[in-house]
């Protein structure tokens, strides 16, 4: 095991790590919600409604399974180079995507992008953890919970404008020039950062079983309500995903290192704020993809103003976002702030869903702020509740490990939405049934479809709640 090389630090190199760091983050999480204003668009150009939500799955899938390993590899090799490959990675899928001619390789060039969109969300947040202390990290979690929710939140209005008044492919065209920026920041500016190597075994089995559980699980439901919930097919791909999740439980309580690493998750605190961070975020990646969708189907607004609507869900979040950033380092009860946010969230939440055929532009707006402003603070006390309770050699660990349920949960209540919508509107005739089909605009059906899925979002908000509640307060320690 290579000695860590650590050098002093000042207030300059920390702001110069951040500062080349973020722009991975923002890309990483602009393309999981910049397609969702544009999907309509992009199945009618392609002649392919009915694969359309496995432009945003297989994205996800990809990120979600290689979040850990991009962790432990760069435990091995260091952050900055592991940063460098990811980006070069994305630039290829988005190079694929942009000149795709058929659905089938627009879903693969998203695959490509996913493997290196997740080390640009998960590595950055290592760095951070290897250049701050506990009590500091708070504040610089911030900006990249801000980072995080800007690009999550504006990519559907960004998504809806270009391809409204350009062409979806230059939703892919738009991240080139942004990873040639990026791959240079992170080469000059990362070039100092601390190094804390340590030998890891890569879990490429338990990534294999993961996704083919997933795989199965979301076939079966994108396909259940085509198909008869109780078909051959539909029991068979049900039956798969719990017999592979069954070896992949297995794999995890007998490999040498697993994808998830136990020992890490059997500490009380890291396993509830991942949870509560994870199924949070899920809430709101449901909802940056989803609501898009709703307001064309339901309002009969266009893929730019229904992009555009969410943006003071990105306003709200961000702002909660940073004060949550800045609030966790300098109480005692830091956890009161997120608590009291996810109460108000969750309501906001159920009023959404109970008032799905009545909203108000106004009302929609004001449900959307006070959602973003009750989730705000809980990404930065999570993240910082963990940092504060590992090991720094576990950081690249424990940081993918949170990355990765995050994208889990994302990914299989994303799939549980789409489900619920289409299986709601099946019976309205061929073609309706499809994402972005042609459901007359406040149509009673439509309505009940996303009055389910909204609820089904706030449940997953609600278990975010219950493991926020649980996680022990610690004071955070004031050194490195």
């Amino acid at each position: 095991m290579n000695a860590p090389t650590v050098t002093p630090l000042t207030h300059k190199d920390l702001r110069m790590f951040v500062i080349g760091a973020m722009l991975p983050v923002f890309m990483g999480a602009l393309d999981n919600t910049i397609l969702a204003s544009a999907l309509p668009t992009i199945g009618r150009d392609l002649n392919d409604m009915h694969n359309l939500p496995w432009l945003i799955t297989v994205f996800l899938l990809a990120s979600t399974a290689c979040m850990p390993l991009y962790g432990k590899i760069a435990d091995i090799h260091g952050r900055r180079p592991v940063l460098c490959v990811a980006i070069v990675v994305h630039f290829a899928g988005s190079l694929i995507c942009a000149l795709a001619p058929s659905m089938a390789v627009l879903i693969f060039g998203r695959i490509v992008q996913g493997i290196g969109a997740a080390g640009l969300t998960s590595i950055p947040v290592v760095v951070l953890g290897d250049v701050a202390a506990p009590k500091e990290r708070g504040k610089y979690a911030g900006y990249f919970a801000v980072v995080y929710t800007s690009a999550g939140a504006s990519g559907p209005a960004l998504g809806g404008f270009l391809s409204d008044h350009v062409h979806w492919s230059a939703i892919f065209w738009l991240n080139i020039p942004l990873e040639i920026i990026a791959l240079i920041l992170v080469t000059r500016l990362l070039r100092r950062l601390p190094r804390y190597e340590r030998p890891h075994r890569l879990d490429l089995l338990g990534a294999a079983l993961i996704v083919a559980a997933s795989v199965s699980f979301m076939l079966g439901l994108n396909l259940g309500a085509r198909h008869g919930w109780t078909s051959a097919p539909i029991v068979g791909l049900f039956a798969a995903a719990v017999v592979i999740a069954a070896l992949f439980v297995s794999r995890l309580l007998t490999a040498p290192e697993p994808l998830i690493p136990l020992a890490v998750l059997k500490h009380p605190i890291v396993r509830w704020a991942t949870i509560a961070n994870a199924c949070g975020w899920a809430a709101i990646v449901g909802l940056n993809i989803f609501l898009p969708i709703y307001l064309q189907i339901v309002v009969g607004l266009s893929p730019t103003d229904a992009g555009l609507a969410l943006i003071v869900l990105m306003m709200s979040l961000n702002i909660m976002a940073g004060i949550g950033g800045q609030v966790v380092g300098r109480v005692k009860h830091y956890k009161a702030l997120p608590v009291i946010g996810q109460l108000v969230a969750i309501t906001s939440l159920i009023l959404l869903a109970l008032w799905a055929d009545r909203l108000t532009l106004f009302s929609f707006q004001v449900l959307l702020l006070l959602i973003g402003v009750g989730f705000g603070p809980t990404p930065t006390m999570a993240s910082v509740a963990v940092q504060n309770v590992v090991e720094r050699h576990h950081f690249g660990i424990a940081s993918g490990t949170m990355n990765f349920s995050r994208n889990l949960i994302s990914t299989i209540l994303i799939a549980i939405l789409g489900a619920l919508v289409l299986a709601a509107t099946a019976s309205l005739g061929p073609g309706t049934a499809e994402l972005g089909g042609a459901l007359q605009p406040g149509s009673a059906e439509a309505v009940a479809a996303f009055r389910r899925a909204f609820f089904a979002v706030a449940a997953c908000m609600c278990i975010s709640f219950v493991a926020l509640v649980m996680i022990e307060q610690r004071p955070l320690r004031a050194e490195q």
